[in-house]
């Protein structure tokens, strides 16, 4: 498949709402490509909001049924969750137009310019989004495709997680789940952990280190991190609370919805929560002065970073009681989103919702434990069903394994199969200062199941 993206014109996306693929989608129309695309959950009389979006930059939207799939189409791009037997796969095959994977297109996309790379397994989409707003505060103009929508995009009328820049710097999230981080070339790569998410650790540490090998420049790492340590190369650049690093951090404290801290004796008051927030600024600040920007600089900048699309997100508060959404779907994710939301409620209601069969097969222990040593005794986690995209998949497992291992380590877990039942729940439990936290991927509808929560505390 062809390297470079002006090998074509026209470019078709299957299954085009998704994060990872309307980003992309974006950019390509933002350079002057001919884009269109369909996906599953389109509809011409009740459009969903990144259907209008998109339509309002010139994006041609189809419902998942193959009827855009048009002579003027010079290639179809598809991502790995769209299988073989997808009647637009197979229509692509049938008229001879080539098929490119979502991962070769950012791989060609990344090539074209100056390219800084986000890989981790969890945090990845919060330091990209910190990375390009202090490259874009401090006069950069920098391109960006990510995962999650910027707040700072998304009050323009966009869905957030793109934007095409006047400079050739481009902030890539590099995502691992699907091996495509090999494929990329940047001028330099941060590193933020290495935890067992998707793939087995040996898995993980060989695409990490392909990663730090594709690196041309910089490889920054966070060294905090003890499996992530291992690949450091210089510590010039790398982070971390200890001494021995070019980028220390300490001081951490969380008042409110906002966190201080020190970078090498410079202050930083930014308006998120987590102590995991204090990692992904270090790994955005060690970014940033590689490229020159003093830390003075990026502090000042921090100060009015506005945030990302369901991470730790503030949805609301309603007699005395807080709802936070967050993207969380790994063990060290929901326990970082658990820990940060302990800093500001009296007890937290922890709610998650599995994101595939697949996933909780592979991380149900792990989540269990996670989870358990990060409860307190006021706190607890609730469980609902495993949501099911579709597709061919064992379904043999049941979340409840995990509630009922959480339970065995004295921890408070309930299993609550139906979410819609989650509501009813909470009623009989609140007390004021309490936080519920509604945790999960993949299903585009937990932003508003967040804000529904929100509705129904009485």
């Amino acid at each position: 498949m062809a390297k470079n993206i002006d090998s074509f014109q026209h470019y078709f996306f299957v299954g085009i709402a998704g994060t990872g693929m309307s980003a992309i989608a974006q950019y390509l129309r933002g350079i002057g490509k001919n884009v269109s695309g369909s996906d599953r959950l389109f509809n011409k009389d009740n459009k969903m909001l990144i259907q209008e979006q998109f339509e309002s930059m010139g994006i041609v939207c189809h419902f998942q049924d193959a009827s855009g799939i048009t002579p003027d189409v010079d290639v179809v791009v598809v991502s790995t969750a769209i299988e073989e037997s997808n009647v637009e796969y197979q229509a692509a095959l049938q008229k001879g137009i080539p098929i490119m994977k979502r991962s070769e297109l950012l791989a060609a996309i990344s090539v074209s310019k100056r390219t800084i790379a986000v890989g981790g397994t969890s945090g990845k989409s919060t330091t990209t989004s910190m990375i390009f707003h202090i490259l874009q505060e401090n006069g950069y103009s920098p391109s960006l495709i990510t995962g999650a929508g910027l707040t700072a995009l998304q009050k323009k009328g966009l869905p957030g997680n793109a934007w095409v820049g006047e400079s050739d710097w481009l902030v890539i999230e590099s995502d691992e789940s699907d091996g495509s981080i090999v494929n990329y070339l940047p001028e330099i790569s941060v590193l933020l952990n290495i935890d067992r998410d998707h793939k087995e650790f040996d898995e993980l540490i060989e695409l990490f280190s392909t990663f730090k090998n594709n690196t041309h420049g910089r490889f920054i790492v966070n060294k905090d991190h003890p499996v992530a340590a291992k690949l450091s190369e210089k510590a010039e650049f790398d982070f971390g609370t200890n001494e021995g690093v070019g980028f220390v951090g300490n001081g951490f404290e969380q008042k409110g919805f906002e966190i201080r801290f020190s970078v090498n004796g410079v202050p930083f008051h930014v308006p998120v929560i987590g102590k995991h927030n204090m990692e992904n600024t270090m790994a955005s600040v060690a970014v940033a002065s590689a490229i020159g920007i003093p830390v003075e600089d990026s502090a000042k900048a921090m100060t009015s970073y506005e945030g990302i699309y369901r991470r730790t997100q503030l949805v609301g508060q309603k007699n005395d009681i807080c709802v936070i959404d967050d993207f969380a779907h790994n063990p060290a994710e929901v326990a970082a989103a658990i820990r940060a939301c302990q800093q500001v409620g009296k007890r937290v209601f922890a709610w998650f919702q599995p994101h595939g069969f697949g996933p909780l097969r592979f991380m149900h222990e792990e989540l269990g434990e996670e989870v358990a040593a990060t409860l307190r005794s006021e706190d607890e986690f609730i469980l609902s069903d495993v949501y099911y995209a579709g597709g061919t998949v064992d379904k043999n497992i049941s979340p409840k394994i995990v509630s009922d291992a959480i339970l065995e380590k004295k921890a408070q877990a309930i299993f609550i199969a139906n979410r819609s039942e989650l509501a009813n729940y909470l009623q009989s439990k609140y007390q004021p200062g309490d936080v519920v936290l509604i945790m999960g991927a993949r299903d585009i509808t937990l932003s508003d199941f967040a804000m529904q929560i929100l509705e129904s505390v009485k």
